[in-house]
């Protein structure tokens, strides 16, 4: 059993992770590691070939099939969806008349974007989203700030559907997985029966969901195993469409020096460009990262467990060692945390899916984080005692029983409301 073994096998025991696969390529041959079960109510060992659900990765290859319509001449960039897609609208109409293709790829629409709704199983699921979308409100203007976007990304997929006349699954498998060749990447859950295929846990224990409805599928339900994630990625770097990979919106959280691009999201470690994406499922996690200048492509999934603690541990052993390079460091507070005005920020902040809120007690700032909406009875309550300040509206925050830090960042939108950033979202102040 070689090093890369050992050191999976240890950091899953150390971030109670069930199980996880890691493929990386080399820049001359792909490897693959498992560790750990699939379902810890069955035992089933995880293996190389095992599906995981990869989330929000799925968001890049959406992307890509819009670029692929972009290079066609089909639509264009900077085109308002509308024009293309009538049937597009929001609650506000003005934002209905001016969002582009080029804000829904880059998180800037402005749409409350966790509107997540089950429009059944059929093939009309996504064409039946869009259609709620039509109550769904603006976070902010069109343009005027990043926000992470799910609900975007299913009118692009929707989009996909209008110009090529097939469902967005059907022209996945089209475009991408099978001139790909990939031969274990699926996005329908009795595709995935074929297949092993791991079970989030929540808490430890299997969750009572396997994943999110069929209509969240452009945003988030590739399922996959983890080489053929990383063969995707070696792809992109080789032959995928180079203008995903041009920053387009800057990251307004403190301390965050990535920018977005067409898909990607984007960053630099120690003065090497890094190309990557995240996803999460209903406990399922995954992670990709490409380092262009040395061909490096790695792909990391598990189902459940301390992920982001366990990602961060394993990409640093990994990158150090087969590229010489250094992961960026999470954020540290620090040990003589600046004195700033707490009471401003007390309130509560609310959005699609999440509410905020954050009170003041014995000169502590505390929040309590709940989710609202669909996904409700499958995220329990989370109170953040632990917050710190680093500076001017800026905090860093960290969950009970999770060794990372997180940024929280207050800040006002472009119509003075106060919003508070964290996760990749903006949430404004309602009371």
């Amino acid at each position: 059993m070689d090093d890369t073994q050992l050191l999976l096998d240890d950091l899953a025991r150390q971030h109670q992770v069930p199980g996880a696969v890691l493929a990386f390529h080399d820049g001359t041959r792909t490897h693959e590691y498992a560790t750990g079960v699939l379902n810890t109510a069955t035992g089933v060992p995880t293996t190389t070939d095992s599906l995981f659900q990869i989330g929000s990765i799925t968001k890049v290859w959406t992307a890509t099939l819009v670029l692929q319509l972009v290079e066609e001449g089909r639509v264009r960039l900077d085109q308002p969806v509308r024009e293309v897609l009538p049937e597009f609208r929001v609650a506000d109409p003005d934002a209905t008349a001016a969002i582009t293709v080029r804000q829904l790829l880059t998180h800037t629409s402005g749409i409350d974007g966790d509107h997540f709704v089950d429009t059944g199983r059929g093939d009309g699921c996504v064409e039946r989203y869009v259609a709620t979308c039509a109550d769904v409100t603006q976070i902010h203007p069109p343009g005027a700030t990043l926000s992470y976007c799910n609900s975007g990304y299913v009118v692009l997929g929707r989009l996909v559907e209008h110009l090529t006349g097939r469902t967005w699954d059907a022209a996945l498998r089209e475009r991408l997985i099978e001139p790909l060749r990939l031969t274990h990447t699926v996005t329908l859950p009795e595709e995935a029966l074929l297949f092993r295929a791991a079970v989030g846990h929540l808490d430890g224990r299997p969750a009572p969901v396997w994943a999110p409805p069929r209509s969240a599928g452009p945003a988030g339900l590739i399922c996959a195993r983890a080489a053929d994630v990383v063969a995707f990625g070696r792809w992109q770097l080789e032959k995928g469409p180079a203008a995903m990979r041009v920053p387009q919106a800057e990251i307004p959280e403190h301390g965050n020096t990535g920018s977005w691009g067409l898909g990607w999201m984007l960053d630099t470690w120690d003065g090497r460009e890094v190309i990557g994406h995240s996803g999460a499922t209903i406990g399922q996690y995954a992670r990709l990262y490409a380092v262009p200048d040395a061909g490096v492509v790695a792909c990391l999934v598990t189902n459940g467990g301390q992920s982001a603690a366990f990602q961060q541990a394993v990409f640093t052993a990994l990158f150090a060692d087969v590229c010489d390079l250094r992961v960026r460091p999470r954020p540290e507070p620090p040990t003589a945390p600046p004195t700033v005005d707490l009471e401003t920020h007390v309130g509560v902040y609310e959005r699609a899916g999440a509410r905020l809120t954050f009170t003041l007690a014995d000169g502590t700032l505390s929040l309590l984080s709940e989710t609202t909406g669909a996904l409700a009875e499958l995220s329990p309550s989370v109170r953040v005692e632990e917050i710190v300040p680093v500076g001017d509206g800026a905090f860093l925050g960290r969950y009970p029983g999770d060794p990372l830090w997180f940024a929280i960042t207050f800040y006002p939108l472009p119509d003075g409301t106060p919003a508070v950033h964290a996760g990749m979202r903006a949430t404004p102040k309602v009371r």
